[in-house]
C-alpha cells in the first residue's frame, strides 16, 4: 500500500478487513482507516451521519447537542466533548458535506482542528467504509494527546468500526427475536 504524502508511512492492519495509512507531521495527524463492517450501508450510515448516534460506537465521544435550530444540514452545528484518557475536550462539529448513504465530511474547531470524511461502498450485504482522519493538534490537545503513537491513533479509529459492527449485529438478532416464525419452522 502507498503512501504519496511527505513523510507518511504505511502500518499494517490489526485486524482483518482494516487497512492503514498514516502520516504524521510534529502536530498534524491523518490516518487512513478503511474498514468492512457486515451491514448493508442504509444500517451503517446512518450513524456516521448522526452525532447524536457516536458515542454508541466511539468511546471517546462524552456529548454532543445540536446547535442550530432545525433538521440537520450542510453547515449545521454540534457543540461537542470528547473524553481522551483524564481529559475532556471541547469543541464545535460542523456538517461540511453529504451525500445520502455514499459520503459524509465533518469539520471539528480547535483544539482538533479536523476533518473527518466517511466514504461507504456496498459490497454484497456489507458495507466497506473508508474513514479519513486528518487534523492539527492546537492549545492544551498537543501535550494531552500529541505524544500518542501512531498505532495508538489507528487503535482507537478502527476499534470504533468493530464496536459499530457488534452494535449492528446486536440490534439485528433483538429485530429477528421478534418477527414471527414461519408455520414451517414452527411445526418442523
Amino acid at each position: 500500500m502507498g503512501n504519496d504524502t511527505p513523510g507518511g508511512r504505511d502500518l499494517g492492519a490489526a485486524a482483518v478487513g482494516l487497512q492503514v495509512r498514516v502520516t504524521e507531521r510534529r502536530w498534524t495527524r491523518r490516518i487512513l482507516v478503511e474498514a468492512t463492517v457486515n451491514h448493508g450501508v442504509e444500517a451503517v450510515f446512518p450513524y456516521l451521519a448522526d452525532p447524536l448516534r457516536w458515542h454508541d460506537f466511539a468511546p471517546a465521544v462524552a456529548f454532543r447537542r445540536q446547535i442550530d435550530p432545525g433538521p440537520p444540514e450542510i453547515g449545521t452545528r454540534w457543540m461537542a466533548t470528547d473524553r481522551i484518557g483524564p481529559f475532556r475536550i471541547h469543541f464545535t462539529d460542523r456538517l461540511e458535506e453529504i451525500d445520502e448513504n455514499r459520503r459524509v465530511v465533518w469539520l471539528s474547531s480547535a483544539p482538533w482542528n479536523a476533518r473527518v470524511e466517511y466514504e461507504c461502498a456496498a459490497a454484497h450485504e456489507k458495507t466497506h467504509v473508508r474513514a479519513d482522519y486528518e487534523g492539527d493538534l492546537s492549545d492544551s490537545l498537543r501535550w494531552q494527546v500529541g505524544w500518542m503513537p501512531v498505532w495508538g491513533w489507528h487503535r482507537i479509529l478502527a476499534g470504533d468500526f468493530r464496536r459499530l459492527d457488534r452494535l449492528l449485529t446486536l440490534q439485528a438478532r433483538a429485530a429477528g427475536w421478534w418477527e414471527p416464525r414461519p408455520a414451517q419452522a414452527r411445526d418442523g
